[in-house]
């Protein structure tokens, strides 16, 4: 069974910086790709950024430039570097994995399996 941990998460004012981590535990498989996920109260759940097993990375238009997803396959463990935060990222954070090598369509939910308990980001104007 896979275990994801995030941490990182706090609060911020705008313009300000975070780094997301989100480590895996239990039986980490060959191959497994991942994916952020936040989600603000009253809103629905939507993808902030995807790696596949090799490390290829896709984001939501609305944080392309400002965050960068990242792993470290030796450490077992995903990262979201974000920058220039803005109110509108404030959000619970989590991170989610499935087997294989990628996602068919990154930002959506049911293509995970494995999530974490999530973190949370507040970003102040």
């Amino acid at each position: 069974q896979v275990q994801l941990v995030e941490s990182g998460g706090g609060s911020v004012q705008a313009g300000g910086a975070l780094r997301l981590s989100c480590e895996v535990f239990g039986y980490i498989p060959s191959d497994y790709y991942m994916g952020w996920f936040r989600q603000a109260p009253v809103k629905e759940r939507e993808g902030v950024a995807g790696i596949t097993m090799y490390g290829g990375t896709s984001y939501a238009d609305s944080v392309k430039g400002r965050f960068t997803i990242s792993k470290d396959n030796a450490k077992h463990t995903l990262y979201l570097q974000m920058h220039n935060l803005q109110p509108e990222d404030t959000a619970m954070y989590s991170c989610a994995a499935n087997y294989g090598m990628f996602a068919t369509v990154w930002y959506e939910s049911r293509q995970y399996n494995y999530w974490g308990q999530g973190t949370q980001v507040t970003v102040s104007s």
